[in-house]
């Protein structure tokens, strides 16, 4: 704070804020007495020593009127604004904490109330509210809310995508401290100077309504009065209507430079819709077998999403099962719906997106059907999600610590001190350096191989039984990569917890996990263990694409030719065959279902390990 008083619009916006707020309070107390004071003998007069703004119809100084109206038109714009701003902030908020279809009632209710000119709201509801003081500050209050809920409902929707808040989310954190904690305060800057500007039209509004004279009501008066009173005697006086008006932009414009100057400190700190029946994708895999006793169960997954001429698949009939202790590793390129797996597995795709499985079981719960309040707890303790970008993992604005007791504090009923007891001890697990100080740190302050660290530590503030961790070695270098599998495998050793690693290196997941997913536009092409021989053309040119320090440097670098097909504009055979070598005109015509070669290999191709 005292860095931006330090710039000029900073010391500036100060200024004027603190000479107005003076006045406010001290003008009616030293000068009441001379603002209602009758002259007769200078009626109507010009500026002059005795009367420098000269006075009104009954003698009245005007100077005087100005400056002890300077409490009520700001009163009454602040108390306005506040009005404005909590009814929005509450009806911007509520589609998130409503079931689908009451938000969406109070968000068309938003839209049409935006829909309108301002000036025509608020006349509307001082018809409603009646004339004088307290139905024009309903009045002017109520027309402001409805653009500060559509901010507040496109700066909510915008932060709610966040990794950290799927995070708290998937850690079981409720829907009113997930906006309270979470939400809210990551759209506190454009809140803060929407509101200032909203005080400086609040006053503007006001002065109009009681100009017209259906606001404040003699015997008191704001300058909207005054500016109404001067008007009549403009010719011959100009500074009895100037006066309130010049107050009106100063101290307009002292709100919104105010706005500014805070909302800059607030950013230093924090450095279903469905347009038509979803279209069922019959399975194309084998089933497997035994899967009863898994920990995971996953049977034809499907996510889809509407688009205006249909529904576009970009995970498309996705089966696997997970065992406790084991390590599975998911692979493909960018697009192929690893990604998108894991979330749908976590209940983590939200509307416009439809999730649907012939079976979909995490610990023996139905991951669909069950009530959300039943199943986070499960979830929450249960899974730990480690996601892809580390800096969005957490919440920018509250502290590493806090953000990790907070997991203890929904699912384990521990108080405050000993959950954060609890996430110093989390943080040392992982290897975090001077754990107690580093958790009293903000996320912006830990580098990125800390930061997935502490993704792992929150995991582990409950009991988790599998983690998904999404490719956690992003962006890292090759020894903070080394240093997180080892972590993640010791966490699988100690725990016997069970792990999926999405993951584009296929290298990586050949020596860290134990069984490898190949995805490929939207579906499993192959299933093996890593040791074993791919059989898959994809598989196969996966591996050749890899590098390693006995890749020869002089040859060219292996490409896989083309690009993988759009999720809307997949072929009707195998979704490879317009890159395969092996290609045949079966491919073309026939989607290969998933089927064994062996025990424990499944591969979805027409010529398993062979040429045409």
């Amino acid at each position: 704070m005292a860095k931006a008083l330090r710039t000029p619009v900073g010391a500036f916006s100060a200024a004027l804020l603190a000479l107005v707020l003076a006045l406010a309070v001290l003008a009616p107390i030293l000068w009441h007495g001379n603002a209602f004071e009758v002259d007769t003998e200078a009626i109507g007069q010009g500026p002059s020593a005795a009367h420098w703004l000269g006075t009104d119809n009954l003698g009245r100084d005007v100077l005087f009127r100005v400056l002890v109206a300077t409490r009520l038109s700001v009163l009454l714009a602040v108390l306005a604004t506040a009005i404005g701003v909590v009814t929005g902030l509450v009806l911007g908020t509520l589609p998130s904490l409503l079931p689908r279809s009451a938000a969406r009632l109070v968000t068309a209710a938003v839209n049409i109330a935006v829909a309108f000119p301002g000036l025509l709201l608020v006349l509307f509801f001082s018809v409603i509210f009646g004339v004088g003081t307290h139905g024009a500050v309903l009045a002017v209050g109520f027309a402001l809310a409805p653009a500060f809920a559509r901010l507040a409902q496109t700066l909510s929707a915008s932060v709610a995508g966040q990794d950290f808040v799927s995070a708290a989310r998937i850690s079981g954190v409720g829907r009113i401290r997930l906006l309270v904690r979470h939400i809210l305060p990551n759209i506190g800057e454009p809140l803060v100077v929407n509101a200032t500007i909203g005080a400086g039209a609040s006053l503007l509004t006001f002065s109009g309504l009681s100009f017209l004279g259906i606001g404040v009501q003699a015997p008191d008066y704001d300058w909207g009065r005054l500016l109404g009173e001067g008007l009549n005697g403009i010719y011959v006086n100009p500074a009895a209507a100037l006066a309130p008006g010049a107050a009106v932009v100063l101290v307009g414009l002292a709100f919104n430079l105010a706005g500014e100057t805070v909302a800059g400190v607030i950013g230093v700190r924090t450095g279903s819709r469905t347009s038509a029946p979803r279209p069922h994708i019959p399975a194309r895999e084998e089933v497997a077998e035994d899967r009863d006793g898994a920990l995971l169960v996953v049977e034809n997954l499907q996510v889809a999403f509407p688009r205006p001429s249909g529904w576009t698949v970009p995970v498309r009939g996705v089966g696997f099962t997970v065992r406790a202790g084991e390590a599975i590793g998911v692979v493909g390129e960018s697009g192929s719906g690893k990604s998108l797996t894991g979330l749908a597995v976590s209940r983590l795709v939200e509307s416009p997106a439809v999730v649907t499985a012939d079976r979909l079981e995490f610990a023996g719960k139905p991951v669909l059907t069950t009530p959300e309040r039943e199943l986070r707890g499960l979830l929450g303790t249960s899974l730990a999600m480690v996601f892809q970008d580390p800096m969005t993992s957490f919440n920018p604005t509250r502290r590493i610590g806090h953000q990790l007791a907070e997991v203890s504090e929904q699912h384990q009923g521990l108080p405050r001190a000993k959950a954060l007891a609890r996430a110093v001890d989390r943080l040392r697990a992982v290897r975090i350096p001077a754990a107690e100080r580093r958790a009293r740190q903000y996320p912006h302050e830990f580098s990125g191989g800390m930061r997935q660290r502490a993704m792992i530590g929150m995991g582990l503030m409950g009991d988790p039984r599998l983690i998904i961790a999404d490719e956690p070695t992003t962006a890292l270098d090759v020894t903070v990569q080394r240093q997180l599998l080892r972590l993640l495998a010791r966490t699988r050793a100690e725990r016997d917890t069970a792990i999926i690693l999405i993951s584009h290196d296929i290298a990586v997941v050949s020596q860290t996990c134990e069984r490898m997913l190949v995805m490929y536009a939207g579906r499993i092409v192959e299933d093996l263990p890593s040791a074993a021989t791919p059989r898959h053309p994809y598989t196969r040119a996966l591996l050749a694409a890899s590098l390693d320090l006995e890749t020869d440097r002089d040859a060219p670098l292996v490409v896989i030719p083309g690009r993988p097909p759009e999720p809307d504009r997949v072929p009707d055979g195998c979704a490879f065959a317009d890159r395969c070598p092996v290609v045949t005109d079966r491919c073309r015509r026939e989607d290969p279902v998933l089927e064994r070669v062996d025990a424990t290999h499944r591969v979805a191709c027409w010529h398993k390990g062979g040429a045409a």
